[in-house]
């Protein structure tokens, strides 16, 4: 029975992870020089998946994270057997100065854990030094090796106006960051026009994906502009060897080569020209209209933006006369008459839209004044014997001579009846 709980113990305990950081070499580096941050992930159970690794900053310095590729481990750790993987992050420090490097946080999930792991590193220190012979300003190379080449590629000769040639420097340094190699000087030649083109930089490996270094290589196209002799200069690149610790300089030789005339060349542009003009089109002209023009709507701009509470105002204004101007076209004799028409053609016609324009515009309702046309309709309306379509028909025919004759009589009348209550009297209808 106890065995059995052992047993069910064992099973049911949760794995660890750990984590381990150290600093190679150990002993203290230079500026220029390649640090590895070695740092190993461990567990007693096995991995599901990859570590989660942290990102790695350090002012001063160049870091390269971890490129994927690990090394297995198996250790012994406090009588427990733990294995893992070993990951590299490479630091290349650009200044003679102290380096903090913080406690990183891993995450995992090993093998029969109920949820994922975190572990942290110890946090560690080194200070990186200036190698001797080199300037603070100076750029820094430390490398285990340094293979420093050109090449030359130009036609056949002998070479001729008009032709070009492509200096390619090569350099490869062991045991150095590609995006920390210096780049050469490749100054322009009196007599040849200068062409550089985009450096190619890479990893160097050992064909097994595992680091040995960077590589450089620069590349630079001269046309020949003028007969005679040409040189172009040789370059040298000073560096620090870490296997022998002394500084060493590497150099590529001169090129000289002659160039002969040739007539049927014609330039077609002018290097000199185009920076010229390349540097006429970087600076704007502005002519004293332009100047003007600008400051005028600069103006205005600014005008608008202070003007526009007396906008909003004057807008709000315009809002309010024009909804008088409708009211009052509403109230108005002018739009009752144009209501008569549609009345009368109306199915049953109606007289209320007559009534309203004979109240606005006689002030009254005495119907009579407005001549024999409108009694006649109003006597077959409201008769004994009403014939009321063929009066609406004989009035309808009439009412341009209903409003020109009250054109003509601006007289007014007054009401016909006194109105029952004057608090509430309304237009009529």
């Amino acid at each position: 029975m106890l065995l059995c709980l052992i047993s069910t113990g064992t099973l049911a305990a949760e794995p660890e992870l750990r984590v381990q950081a150290t600093l190679q070499p150990t002993t203290p580096p230079m500026v220029g020089s390649l640090v590895e941050l070695q740092l190993d992930v461990l567990t007693d159970s096995w991995f599901t998946d990859a570590p989660t690794l942290p990102d790695l900053k350090l002012p001063g310095a160049l870091v390269m994270p971890p490129d994927g590729h690990a090394e297995h481990l198996n250790q012994t750790l406090d009588g427990k057997s733990f294995n893992g993987m070993r990951y590299s992050y490479r630091i290349t420090p650009n200044a003679a100065q102290g380096f903090d490097i913080p406690a990183l946080t891993v995450r995992a999930t090993p093998g029969q854990a109920s949820a994922e792991l975190s572990a942290q590193s110890p946090p560690l220190h080194f200070v990186a030094t200036q190698p001797p012979g080199f300037n603070p300003s100076e750029p820094v190379l430390v490398a285990q090796g340094l293979r420093f080449t050109q090449n030359i590629i130009q036609p056949a000769a002998p070479l001729q106006v008009g032709d070009s040639l492509t200096r390619q420097l090569t350099l490869q340094a062991d045991g150095a960051l590609a995006m920390s190699l210096p780049t050469p000087t490749l100054d322009d030649v009196d007599g040849l026009s200068r062409y550089p083109k985009n450096p190619q930089v890479s990893t160097l490996d050992d064909g097994r994906g595992h680091f040995t270094g960077g590589q450089r290589i620069d590349s630079v196209t001269y046309r020949i502009d003028r007969e005679g002799h040409h040189r172009l200069p040789p370059i040298a690149l000073k560096w620090w060897d870490a296997s022998r610790q002394q500084s060493r300089t590497a150099e590529v030789p001169a090129v000289d080569f002659d160039a002969v005339a040739n007539d049927a060349y014609r330039p077609v542009f002018s290097i000199a020209e185009d920076l010229k003009k390349l540097s006429r089109q970087n600076h704007l002209h502005f002519s004293g209209l332009t100047f003007g023009l600008l400051a005028l709507l600069v103006g205005v701009a600014l005008l608008v933006w202070l003007a526009r509470p007396f906008i909003h105002r004057a807008y709000l204004g315009w809002q309010a006369r024009r909804r008088a101007r409708h009211a009052a076209w509403l109230e108005s004799a002018d739009y009752a008459w144009r209501q008569i028409p549609p009345q009368l053609d109306g199915k049953p016609p109606q007289l209320s839209a007559l009534y309203l324009w004979t109240r606005r515009r006689r002030k009254g309702l005495k119907l009579t004044a407005f001549g024999p046309r409108l009694q006649a309709l109003l006597r077959a309306c409201y008769g004994r014997e009403p014939i009321k379509d063929q009066a609406l028909l004989q009035f309808r025919q009439s009412l341009a001579t209903l409003q020109s004759r009250t054109e003509h009589n601006k007289e007014s009348v007054a009401a016909a009846l006194r109105p029952l209550n004057p608090v509430y009297e309304k237009d009529f209808p």
